[in-house]
């Protein structure tokens, strides 16, 4: 069971001791001390989510009172939840383990595997309510689930579409979720603190390009958690350590942002400012694969992205991707998924 309504303004629940009005005078030193704070840090993870696409971000707010059990179906999108008032408990559906969340904690879920949020004691429940098809029709809405009770939960969901087959390589070598405790506090990173008040500030706004700040803005977000991950995990894997490397990250990062330039062992090298022998075999150890073999795969996914937008000649997306010859663009893409590019721009045009 449930309800649609206009939302209580995130302003009061991120930032509930400063007036609207105050927050509004500074949204100009928000956004600029957000924005400088990240172009000084274009790298290669920048880069990577340039590659991805997030777009078309959307926001919805549960308010769920005792007992409630959600229903997320998996979809090619990143998924985010912050609880602003109450608790809740997210699972997955393909495993036992429980995560708890607690009032002013984010979760974010990389891949939107299928889950289901709830309250601690939703034994009684036996069904669960979707919510996919709320982010589209009541986007930037309140919407109640359960029986109005004194003790409820209050919950901000964002969802953003991404290219699923440019995002592979990152999503894979992520967990099923990031788990950011504290978000609302004093003690809180300033990048998140910064980045949730602007937030505040643009869910409000109706002015020309705001859905654009958005999907910028949440793009920003996902990519300081990624970060965050991959400073503090002890395990990452290799290609995300690649990332954060002081020397391999300049590689991956022009990799990523000049596909169209024609890269060899040397030229990279001198991105990291190695010898041809040290880099090759240092991206090697640490990536899992040979420079020239990342970057070929990476053209590959790019290629195949620009076909199913269904924008350029095939002779165009060669150029784009590093290739002088349409032949030998050909080639390679069909070696890569047994098609053509124009068998695979048949088959998958307009596909994400």
């Amino acid at each position: 069971m449930h309800s649609c309504q206009r939302p209580e303004k995130l302003c009061q629940r991120l930032c509930p001791d400063q007036p609207i009005s105050d927050l509004n005078s500074h949204a100009d030193l928000i956004k600029n001390t957000f924005l400088i704070q990240n172009r000084t840090r274009m790298d290669a993870l920048s880069k990577i989510f340039d590659d991805i696409h997030l777009a078309k971000s959307e926001y919805i707010y549960l308010n769920v009172h005792h007992p409630y059990r959600l229903l997320y179906r998996h979809e090619p999108s990143m998924l985010a939840y912050v609880i602003l008032h109450g608790q809740a408990q997210l699972s997955f559906e393909d495993s036992d383990h429980v995560i708890v969340l607690q009032q002013g904690d984010l979760i974010l879920l990389p891949s939107a595997k299928a889950h289901q949020l709830h309250c601690p004691n939703d034994q009684e429940l036996t069904q669960s309510s979707p919510i996919n098809s709320f982010f589209a029709s009541h986007s930037q809405q309140s919407i109640d689930f359960g029986q109005v009770q004194p003790q409820r939960n209050f919950i901000l969901a964002i969802r953003s579409k991404m290219d699923i087959q440019m995002a592979r390589p990152l999503i894979t070598s992520l967990p099923d979720y990031l788990h950011i405790q504290h978000i609302l506090s004093d003690s809180a990173p300033e990048w998140l603190q910064i980045g949730l008040q602007f937030l505040a500030l643009e869910t409000q706004n109706t002015r020309p390009g705001r859905d654009r700040i958005l999907d910028h803005l949440v793009s920003i977000l996902l990519i300081e958690c990624v970060r965050d991950y991959i400073l503090n995990a002890r395990h990452a894997s290799s290609w995300l350590n690649a990332l954060s490397h002081p020397e391999l990250s300049s590689a991956l990062a022009v990799i990523h942002g000049q596909p169209e330039q024609s890269w060899t062992v040397e030229s990279l090298a001198e991105q990291c400012h190695m010898s041809r022998s040290k880099f090759a075999q240092l991206f090697t150890q640490v990536v899992g694969e040979p420079p020239l073999a990342y970057l070929q795969q990476h053209r590959m996914r790019l290629a195949a992205r620009y076909l199913r937008d269904g924008l350029m000649t095939v002779q165009q997306i060669a150029h784009r991707v590093g290739y002088s010859s349409e032949t030998a663009f050909s080639q390679s893409f069909k070696k890569q998924f047994e098609l053509t590019p124009s068998q695979y721009r048949q088959q998958h045009q307009g596909q994400q």
